[in-house]
C-alpha cells in the first residue's frame, strides 16, 4: 500500500486533477483505491458528485472521535472511494496545533486502511502548514505538479529544501509537469532546463487543455467522459511512470 499526496507550496498547478484522475485510473487497472479531499474548497469531492461535508467536522475528526472508514463514500467508479472534504478543514491547522504529536495525527487516522486499500490519494491544499507538515508525515510519495513558469524552479527547490532540511527520508518526491502548453516558446524552454537540472523530473508533462478544464462541467474524471485524446493519454502514461519510480525504488 502506498500514500500518494498532490502536493505544491504554489495554488492552481493541477494538485487535484491529478489526484482525481490518477485515483481513477489506479481503480480502472484494478488497485483498490481510495481518495482523501483535505482541500476545504472540495474540489477532489465536487468533481466525484460527493457533498463536501464530514460529520462533526475537522474538530471530530482529529480528537479522533470519528474513524475514517465511517466516513469513506462510494463513488460512481468500481474500486475507487472518497473522503470527502468539508469546510471546516480550513482550521485544520489550528485542531492540530492543539493536539499531542500534530504531525502524526493523520498517519495515525489512516493506519487502520492500510491494509484495505492498495493507493490512498491526498489531495491537498498549498502552502507550508502544520497540515501539510502532517501530511509529509503520512505519504509515502510526493506527487509534485509544477507549471512552466519561471516560479517553477523556485517552488521546486524551497520543497526539496524543506525535505532535506526536516529529514523526510521516507517521503520519494516525484515532480512532473502540468499545465504545459508546448505553443508557448517559454514552457518549451523552461520544461528542457529544468529536465536538466532535475532530471527526477518525470518525461511526462500534463498539457494545458480544454478537456481538462472540462471536469468542472462533467463534473467526473477524464476517463468518465473521453476514452481518448492527449490529456486522457498523458494521464495514463503519467501513472505509468509513478508505477515504474515505485517498482524502482524497492
Amino acid at each position: 500500500m502506498k500514500i500518494i499526496s498532490t502536493y505544491n507550496i504554489k495554488g492552481g498547478v493541477g494538485k487535484t486533477s491529478t489526484a482525481v484522475n490518477l485515483a481513477y485510473i489506479s481503480a480502472k487497472k484494478g488497485y483498490k483505491t481510495l481518495i482523501w479531499d483535505l482541500d476545504p474548497q472540495g474540489a477532489s469531492s465536487y468533481y466525484f458528485r460527493v457533498k463536501p461535508k464530514v460529520k462533526g467536522g475537522s474538530k471530530e475528526l482529529i480528537a479522533g472521535n470519528r474513524e475514517l472508514d465511517g466516513l469513506i463514500k462510494a463513488t460512481d467508479f468500481d474500486g475507487l472511494d472518497l473522503l470527502p472534504a468539508d469546510f471546516s478543514f480550513r482550521n485544520l491547522d489550528l485542531v492540530l496545533n492543539d493536539r499531542k504529536k500534530p504531525t502524526q495525527r493523520l498517519k495515525k487516522l489512516l493506519s487502520p486502511l492500510t491494509k484495505e486499500y492498495d493507493f490512498i490519494f491526498l489531495d491537498c491544499p498549498p502552502n507550508i502548514s502544520l497540515l501539510s507538515e502532517s501530511v509529509f508525515e503520512a505519504s509515502d510519495i510526493l506527487l509534485s505538479p509544477i507549471i512552466p513558469t519561471t516560479l517553477s524552479l523556485r517552488t521546486l527547490e524551497q520543497l526539496k529544501k524543506y525535505i532535506k532540511d526536516n529529514k523526510l527520508k521516507h517521503i520519494q518526491l516525484i515532480p512532473f509537469f502540468s499545465m504545459a502548453d508546448r505553443r508557448k516558446k517559454m514552457h518549451r524552454e523552461i520544461i528542457e532546463s529544468l529536465a536538466e537540472k532535475h532530471p527526477d523530473i518525470l518525461q511526462t508533462a500534463i498539457p494545458y487543455a480544454s478537456d481538462i478544464e472540462r471536469m468542472g462541467l462533467e463534473r467526473m474524471p477524464l476517463g468518465g467522459y473521453i476514452n481518448r485524446g492527449r490529456s486522457h493519454d498523458a494521464y495514463q502514461a503519467l501513472w505509468q511512470e509513478i508505477l515504474t519510480q515505485i517498482e524502482s525504488s524497492f
